[in-house]
């Protein structure tokens, strides 16, 4: 197992150590170089990684903010449903006048950019291990500008779905590379603060989009939604110029073996040689080298197939399943905000009112979440978090019975407010965290891809549901709705308690250690790693004459106060 008997510590594998020091020229060098870059990685202070890396948080929140499109066109579509002038233009109307979009148009057109968001993400797992992080953004940032003319000139339904399915394809690209983007350019310190912030660039633009509508709800001619679209052509320049500037991610450029391009990213990356210098340049590289060449000895391949076998398939398993929850708590009311507050009894423009505060919230909440990530770590967080919605869910759901009282339908509206902080608060920004931690670096961009399809597909069930369930010529539930997800709920609060393992201050050659010797998902936090062990002890086992699983053997190597460990336990640094 490599776990040492009546110890929490987690050790390298024998072979593992093994293949590396056959693939290098110095391995003790390596290891030496490593393991003090891995040691400042996760002792680096917040204060000193800001001073280090302003410039890492700088591209990645531009990258970042591709997403600002997507969350502010995503929220469009579900509330243009609540409008009156779309429905009048696109929907049925009745014998007395009242404009609405058929539930199965509804289901058609969410869902249309859920496809494109499918077929993107698959595109973009082999086109960014191709061409880059960066050049593939650059590319999805033009096709978005183009595909925005759909839209804004659909003379009908058809043309509108078929414009939400092509502006799914860069959408795809956007949800994958700003979370890879951002777990691989920033240390430690800073990685759950920029990963999240991905779920704040979401709530961005859907704070933005609920501003809009509101401004428009009033108007009765085709401006009312033309203009929201129109809108859309503010974000990709700007966002193209800066990506354009942004260097690539130095762990990809190890990947490619271009050793000195992967330096020079990560000095762009930094402040300057006062904060980071060209040693500890080299000394991160030698870090990158060290957990590729381990990751490649536990999975050779690179392919989405390899993403299934031995410790990959349980990685995968929690990646889909952490980004499944999002939908499955009861996240898909948020996105039909104001269709909802109507149903629930609210008049339009007090509905589209609330939704400006319930994205207000959310953004509020995704900051919050910033100061908790570093206090309580990934796991507690999205755990009670799920519970909270739980029980919101649940009362959403009872008040429903008294509907037809004009508080009560206020009362079902703060339910959804409060909902939207909690979810910003937790599950919405950890999940980015969790996602991009979890999965090994090779296979980090497919891996991701793999668990936002998993998303994908299971917002394309919500969205044949959520409309039949909110429409008035459907089922008719009303905030009945909140039973049912509560319900889902329960489910993923049981998943969450027995499968999902702690990732925060850990390094990613420290994960794979400990999905390599497959620690329990509750033990993660409380085990310690071994990730290094000397040149001899790697030698003398890929010549069959010594083992690293031998625990009795007491010799250790010292190099600059770095301890590379030969006994099998956890290695240490002294001050």
């Amino acid at each position: 197992m490599g776990l040492i008997e009546g110890q929490d510590v987690a050790r390298i594998d024998s072979k593992a150590a093994a293949a590396i020091a056959s693939k290098v020229e110095d391995y003790d060098a390596l290891v030496h170089d490593a393991a003090e870059a891995t040691h400042a990685q996760e002792k680096m202070s917040l204060g000193k990684a800001i001073r280090t890396y302003p410039n890492a948080i700088l591209f990645s929140v531009i990258l970042s903010l591709a997403v600002v499109m997507e969350g502010y066109d995503t929220l469009l579509l579900g509330n243009f449903f609540a409008q009156p002038a779309f429905a009048k233009k696109y929907g049925h109307c009745n014998a007395a006048g009242k404009c609405e979009i058929p539930a199965p148009w509804q289901s058609g057109l969410t869902n249309g950019s859920q496809i494109g968001s499918i077929i993107g993400l698959q595109l973009t797992g082999i086109a960014s291990e191709r061409f880059g992080y960066r050049k593939t953004i650059l590319i999805a940032l033009v096709f978005m500008t183009a595909f925005i003319f759909i839209p804004f000139f659909a003379p009908n339904l058809t043309v509108l779905l078929i414009g939400q399915i092509l502006q799914g394809l860069p959408w795809g690209v956007f949800q994958t590379l700003t979370t890879s983007y951002a777990a691989e350019v920033t240390p430690v310190a800073l990685r759950p603060f920029l990963t999240t912030w991905v779920n704040g660039c979401w709530v961005v633009g859907q704070l933005i989009a609920s501003g809009i509508l509101r401004a428009t709800v009033t108007r009765i001619d085709h401006w009312a939604y033309k203009i929201p679209y129109a809108i859309q052509w503010v974000w990709p320049v700007p966002i193209f110029i800066g990506c354009w500037f942004a260097p690539e991610s130095p762990w990809w450029l190890v990947r490619q073996n271009r050793l000195e391009d992967a330096k020079h990213s990560l000095r762009r990356l930094a402040a300057n040689d006062r904060e980071f210098s060209d040693h500890e340049a080299d000394q991160t590289v030698q870090m990158m080298i060290h957990t590729n060449e381990l990751e490649k000895a536990a999975a050779e391949g690179g392919s989405y197939w390899d993403c299934f076998k031995r410790t990959d398939r349980r990685r995968t398993e929690i990646a889909c399943v952490v980004w499944l929850i999002q939908v499955f708590c009861g996240g898909p009311l948020m996105g039909l905000s104001s269709y909802f507050y109507t149903k629930a009894g609210l008049p339009t423009d007090q509905a589209f009112n609330l939704s400006i505060g319930q994205f207000a919230m959310g953004l509020v909440g995704t900051l919050s979440s910033w100061f908790l990530l570093r206090k309580v770590g990934r796991r507690p967080l999205y755990l009670y978090g799920q519970i909270a919605l739980f029980f919101l869910m649940i009362t959403t759901g009872g008040l429903a019975f008294k509907a037809d009282d004009k508080s009560v339908s206020w009362a079902i509206g703060s339910m959804l407010l409060i909902f939207t902080f909690i979810y910003d608060l937790t599950v919405g920004p950890v999940c980015y965290c969790l996602v991009a931690e979890i999965s090994s670096t090779r296979l980090r961009a497919k891996t991701i891809v793999l668990a936002r399809n998993a998303y994908n597909i299971g917002g394309i069930i919500a969205n044949i549901l959520s409309p039949r369930m909110l429409n008035s010529t459907e089922w008719n539930w009303g905030a009945k709705a909140g039973f049912f997800w509560a319900g889902t709920g329960a489910l993923c609060i049981i998943w969450t308690f027995f499968r999902l393992p702690e990732t925060m201050d850990r390094s990613y050659g420290a994960l794979d250690i400990l999905f390599e010797q497959k620690v329990s998902a509750r033990k993660f936090a409380s085990t310690e790693v071994d990730m290094f062990a000397s040149h001899s002890q790697a030698t003398a086992n890929a010549h069959g004459t010594s083992s690293l699983d031998d625990e009795k053997a007491s010799s250790t190597d010292k190099v600059d106060g770095v301890v590379a460990n030969t006994t099998g336990l956890a290695y240490k640094y002294e001050a």
